[in-house]
């Protein structure tokens, strides 16, 4: 039996590299949405005999927000990993983040809920990473020369807060100070776990048993699982 992968994301960022160019090297003068990474991912979890449960592309949104809540709902409380997708622009500094779609989705994959005679556990978590327009993943993750070994940074102050939260949260984190003050974290300091979209691709189901590593281990971590409230 195939995992069970909820998604959330900003369906229309188009501050995205162009799927096309990177599979065919064929330019397109459609813009690449974020929506269409997930469809990609759709085929991928395919491939793996995985289950897509976010909602399909061609679902209407011109119902109530109460009735798209109650499907996510269902569909994120049948689910036993979450993905985020991460682009440019997913977050809107325009409305706070207690009323945008993907902190909600993220806060109702942590928590535990009893639906139908059953409980809920806390969903793994995997962060994937689009390349922005230009193919380049440093708006978010930037490598660096940390010690002698380097490191990624990983620039979680422009995330949503109830993802930056949860990531190096790690209650007992191991690491280590370099000569230059900057901090370097070994194993798994995060309880959402960080990749490349470049990288995913290649081996997913490595990925996927990261986050179920992480999950299995949940008590090692500081797990924020409510939106924080918030005034513009």
């Amino acid at each position: 039996m195939g995992k069970k992968i909820f998604v959330t994301y900003k369906y229309g960022d188009t501050d995205v590299y162009p799927l096309k160019d990177m599979w065919s090297e064929v330019l397109t003068d459609t813009m690449t949405r974020v929506r269409d990474y997930v469809t990609e991912l759709e085929t991928i979890l395919h491939s793996t005999n995985d289950i897509y449960k976010g909602e399909k592309d061609d679902q209407p949104l011109n119902v109530q927000k109460t009735t798209i809540q109650t499907k996510l709902k269902d569909k994120i409380f049948d689910s036993s990993i979450t993905i985020v997708m991460i682009s440019p622009n997913m977050k809107n500094p325009f409305i706070v983040e207690s009323d945008q779609w993907i902190p909600w989705e993220i806060s109702y994959s942590l928590g535990e809920y009893q639906h139908n005679g059953r409980i809920s556990k806390t969903n793994a978590m995997l962060a994937i990473v689009l390349p922005n327009r230009l193919g380049q993943y440093d708006y978010y993750i930037e490598q660096k020369t940390c010690c002698t070994e380097g490191c990624r940074y990983l620039k979680t102050e422009n995330l949503f807060k109830i993802i930056k939260n949860n990531m190096f949260n790690e209650k007992k984190p191991i690491n280590k100070t370099c000569t230059n003050n900057s901090i370097i974290y070994y194993g798994h300091p995060s309880y959402i776990y960080s990749v490349k979209w470049s990288d995913f691709i290649v081996k997913p189901n490595h990925y996927f048993n990261i986050a179920l590593f992480i999950n299995s281990n949940i008590s090692d971590y500081d797990v924020t699982k409510r939106i924080l409230q918030e005034i513009l």
